[in-house]
């Protein structure tokens, strides 16, 4: 086995840290404030728990119910 090239057939594990992109976005205080309570509780900075929330709703396809009143 040539040893210098013994991981050109690997795959990318899932616990790898993924792609990210930096944006800004407009957040109700309200949900700040709830993801927030749920990232201490959690031990985990807010902004991590977002993002692992929307990675998980585009994981599962999750759709969001929308009602206009």
């Amino acid at each position: 086995m040539d040893r210098t090239n013994r991981f050109s057939e690997s795959t990318k594990q899932s616990y790898t840290k993924s792609e990210k992109k930096q944006i800004t976005i407009n957040i109700d205080v309200t949900a700040i404030e709830y993801f927030k309570g749920q990232a201490s509780s959690y031990g985990l900075p807010y902004q991590t728990l977002i993002n692992l929330y929307l990675m998980d709703c585009a994981r599962t396809n999750r759709h969001i119910q929308l009602s206009f009143i």
